[in-house]
This record gives structure tokens, sequence and C-alpha cells, in this order.
């Protein structure tokens, strides 16, 4: 398999005969969701839908079979397929920085037939040798081959990396935290904010606690100065521990310290055998990492094993967005979904509820993933963008989320649609008398989407003996669109194939709006500035003077207060 040309330039959506008989449609919709659910007794399994192990149900939200239809001729017309197929060819998608978009490779099975080259590069070759370099590292970690300078075996890894390097390692090991080798845990740090640094390092112990510094460049300012605090942390406490001289701690340093980076020459000036450095390359962009040698703390931590079945799971999703018919392809008709929603409706923001506290840090993630993927103004031939883009993903799981923010998703003004996602299993299985607490809590997961699809009228408060002005109070529209996620059980599978899901989510919103979700300009230049600020932050006149009137009040400010 050789990679293709990338399609030169996007198909303007607004110029298409779906996208005008989608704004026909759009006006002439009627009816509610009570209707519809009413008038057609097969509408929940003619919008639910199986991906590997997702059951997915639509059902909830504000469209019709048409609407259907007409997004899925959108797509036809703005070329997702065939964009989709390029991308998993190594098509260089992304054009501001001509590379291809190969995350999909990552977690191709060893032995893919046929074998994916890109660029002259044999990718499967590439990718399963650093593999299989990390789950060498990772396995002398768990043995006890592998301990500090003293000879104590690792109990703690602390993974230092910001944005992408941090994101994704935090979320899947506190999604899959029950997988961790006993003994063995990570901590993750990642804020240049150095309460950060002091609280990630409290209460380790230096002669067994070892640091992976995440950064392909090996110089993005909050992780090197991040690892050069810890570098300290833990040179002093071996020296007050173990009696550490000056002589060994070169040695320390490459016994407690190991790198995921391609800059060999920055790593080993850093004090780390370059041995020690697991790479990946530049068509892995840092929010679509997770599954790359950015993962080496969850294979230490939690295990190659555990590590293999979660890149199963991704690919599962990639099969299943690669080869579906379009009338069942989740992904796809996820992301047409949200077109319809953003960009006919109206919604702004996009909630993500997890029902699963291991989750906790998935809308964290996903944050990341959809809104600096797709948060652009500009298409990827350099024009701009003729609709609105971009969602601003956001959410908690349940049920907290029920007692602080549902309200204004329930009873508010905006359109909010949101994302339930839970499993049939739990990971502990708690009884609260003879109630199964597990139950207890679907049973709101269900009740939520429940009652935001289909309200509840004035007719029916005023049954329940509420009159007066209380009655509007307590009267709920419906109509807010849900989608409905399930699967068996949050395992590590499952959870690759959630991912995988939102990955293609997005690559399909990005298609249609004609944007490079592979880029993050707008991320560089507030880096640029601060680079830029520090001389006068750190008290030069002249360069105090120059700033503008609002930046220049805020640094004298902080100089006139600054303790110690």
């Amino acid at each position: 398999m050789t990679s293709p040309d990338a399609p030169t330039s996007p198909v303007d959506p607004t110029t298409t005969s779906a996208w005008a008989e989608l704004e026909a449609h759009d006006l002439a919709l009627d009816g509610s969701l009570r209707e519809w659910f009413a008038e057609d007794p097969e509408r929940a399994a003619r919008f639910t839908h199986d991906a590997a192990d997702l059951h997915v149900d639509l059902s909830k939200n504000l469209l019709t079979p048409e609407t259907m239809r007409l997004l899925l001729q959108l797509a036809r017309e703005v070329g997702v397929e065939e964009r989709r197929d390029a991308m998993f060819a190594g098509a260089h998608l992304n054009t501001t920085e001509d590379r291809a978009v190969l995350h999909t490779a990552l977690r191709r099975p060893a032995g893919s037939s046929p074998a994916l080259t890109v660029d002259g590069q044999n990718i499967d070759e590439d990718v399963r040798g650093t593999l299989h370099r990390v789950y060498e590292f990772a396995q002398k970690v768990r043995s006890g081959q592998w301990t500090g300078i003293t000879g104590k075996r690792i109990e703690t890894v602390v993974n230092i990396g910001i944005g992408g390097s941090d994101l994704g390692p935090v979320m899947v090991y506190e999604a899959l935290k029950p997988h961790a080798q006993d003994g063995l845990t990570a901590r993750f740090l990642s804020n240049i904010d150095p309460t950060d640094a002091y609280e990630t390092t409290r209460g380790l112990d230096p002669e067994t606690t070892l640091v992976i510094v995440a950064s392909k460049t090996f110089t993005t300012l909050e992780t090197l100065t991040n690892a050069r605090l810890v570098r300290s942390w833990l040179l002093d406490g071996l020296r007050e521990s173990a009696g550490l001289t000056v002589e060994q701690e070169k040695e320390a340093v490459a016994k407690h310290f190991v790198a995921v980076s391609t800059a060999l020459d920055k790593v080993e000036e850093f004090g780390i055998d370059p041995e020690n450095a697991f790479g990946f390359w530049n068509w892995v962009g840092g929010r679509y990492s997770v599954d790359s040698a950015i993962g080496t703390v969850l294979a230490t931590v939690l295990g190659p094993d555990v590590f293999e079945e979660l890149l199963a799971g991704f690919h599962a999703m990639d099969q299943h967005f690669a080869t579906a018919p379009a009338e069942q392809n989740v992904p796809l008709l996820m992301g047409l979904t949200n077109i319809w929603n953003v960009n006919f409706l109206d919604a702004e923001t996009h909630a993500v509820l997890p029902y699963s506290q291991y989750l906790h840090r998935f809308p964290a993630y996903l944050q990341q993933l959809t809104m600096e993927s797709n948060g652009k103004a500009v298409r990827w031939d350099g024009s701009l963008a003729t609709t609105e883009t971009g969602e601003v993903f956001w959410g908690e799981p349940g049920t907290n989320g029920q007692h602080a923010f549902y309200q204004l998703i329930h009873q508010g003004t905006r359109v909010i649609p949101a994302d339930f996602i839970a499993f049939a299993t739990p990971d502990h299985a708690l009884a609260d008398g003879e109630q199964d607490v597990h139950e207890l809590f679907l049973a709101n997961f269900f009740a939520q989407t429940k009652a935001l699809a289909f309200g509840k009228t004035a007719e029916e408060v005023r049954a329940e003996g509420t009159e007066g002005a209380l009655v509007a109070a307590r009267e709920f529209s419906g109509d807010r669109p849900t989608t409905s996620i399930m699967a068996p059980k949050l395992t590590p599978s499952v959870l690759g194939q959630l991912i995988a899901l939102y990955e293609h989510i997005t690559f399909v919103q990005g298609t249609v709006w004609g944007i490079n979700s592979f880029d993050q300009w707008g991320v560089e230049l507030g880096k640029q500035l601060a680079k830029d600020l520090a001389g006068a932050v750190g008290g030069d006149e002249a360069k105090i003077a120059a700033e503008d009137s609002s930046t220049e009040g805020l640094i004298r400010y902080y100089r006139q207060h600054r303790e110690g």
C-alpha cells in the first residue's frame, strides 16, 4: 500500500446541492421527538448502530431519516470517504506542514498486509520496531530488572509532558487504573506552574522514582523546565538519602530518566542515555499520539498486554470507519449529526457525559482533540471558512454533572447536544443493602436522555397538582438532542474504540468544513510571545516600557507584589 496524492482543494459545503436542501429541510422540519417516536415505532432501531463493541443510539437527536439522507449526500458531495481513504493510505493531508496523517498506522496489527509504505518508508516496520523497544523497557521496569541507582526497584513513574504528551496518557491511565501492576503507579506533570512540580514530587522517594520526559523536539518550554526541576529534586534527594556524590550524578540521571523524543543530541545533553529514548514521527500529531511511544508510561505501569489490547480497540474502530457502509458508519453518522447541530441548529457547545468515574478525564482529552483540530477559520487551501466551524467540548462524569450544570441543558435557552457514555458491567459491583448501585447509576443515565428528549408538558405538571406560575418553572420543553453510547464494559479495547471514534468524528467534521484538522498554529503565537516577554517579566525596564499599556501595567503589578 503506497500513499496517494491528497485532494488539493476543499469543496465549499455551502455550494453543494445537499447544503441547499438541508437549509430548506431545516425550515420545513416539523414535529418533536415525542411525535416522531410515536409515529415511528422503529425509530430507535433505525438510528441505532453497532461499531466494534460500541452500541450507539442516535435516535434522540433532532433529525429524521430525511435529515440523515441529506447529510450523507453532503458527505458524498464534499468527498468525506475519498479523503478518509487518502488519510489511511498516507496522503499528505496536513497541507500547512506537508505531512501525512497516520495516527491510524500506530495501531495496525503486526504483520498487516499489504505493508504500508509512505514517502519511501515502511511505516509498519518503524511502528512495530519502536513498540518492541518500548515493551522491552517496560518489562525491565515491571520485572525489577531496571532499578534506580541504589538498586531499589521502581515504584513510581512520573510522566513529564504537556498537551498531547500529557492529556492522553493521564486520561488512559485514569480510565484503566485497575490494570496497573501492584506496587507500580504513575504521576503526571504538565503545568509550568511550580506548584504542579511540587505536588507531583511530594511524598515520592527519589530512589524508587523513574521519570519519562516526553517532548518530540526536546525543546518544549514547559516540559523541559519541569524536567530540570524534577532532575534537581531527584539529585538533591539522592544526595540526602543515599549519599550521592557529584561523580555519580550522571549515572543517577541515566538510571532515573528516559525520554520520548527524536532529538537524541538534546536528550544526551540533558543526561539521558539515547538508548533509552523512544521516538515517534512527524506524521503523528500530539493530540493523536497516546498510542505511540507517548504511551510508554502506560505500557510500563499497565503493561504491554494491556497496551496491545488498547491498540486493538483503536484498530477495530479504524476498520469500521474505513469499511462500514455509510448508512451504518458510526463515526461518519456522528460527525454528520454534529454538523447538523452546529450549522443548522446553531449549537455552539457539546457536552460529553461519561457515566463512569474512571473516564473523568475523557472530556478534557476531547477538548484538545476536537478544539485544537477544528478550531480554525481558514480552510486547508488558505481560503476562509464559509461556515461556522468547531464546537466547545466540555463535560464531567455523571451523576456529578446532574447536580451542577444539567439545569442549563434541560431548561436553558441554548441548544447543547450531549453524548452520554455508559457500560453494562461495572468495574466494581457494590450493593447498598438490596440495591445494586450500578443499576441505580444507570437508571440515572437512562432517565437523563429520556427527560432531555421528551420533557414534561404543562398538562403533565398540572396533573401532579401544580398550579399558577410554578407550572412554567416545572415544564420541560424536551427536544434536547443526545446520543447514547454503551459498551459491555470499560476494557482497554473499548477505551481504544472510544478514542478512535472521536478521532474519526473530528475528521468527518473537519472534512465537511474544509479545514486541516492536523495542524495547530493557534498554539504557537502565545508560546512565542511568552518567550519574547520573559525579559520584561524579569525586570528589563526598556522591554517593559515597550509593551502595550495593558501588558505593561500587569507586569508592573506583578513586580510590585511579588514576594521573595
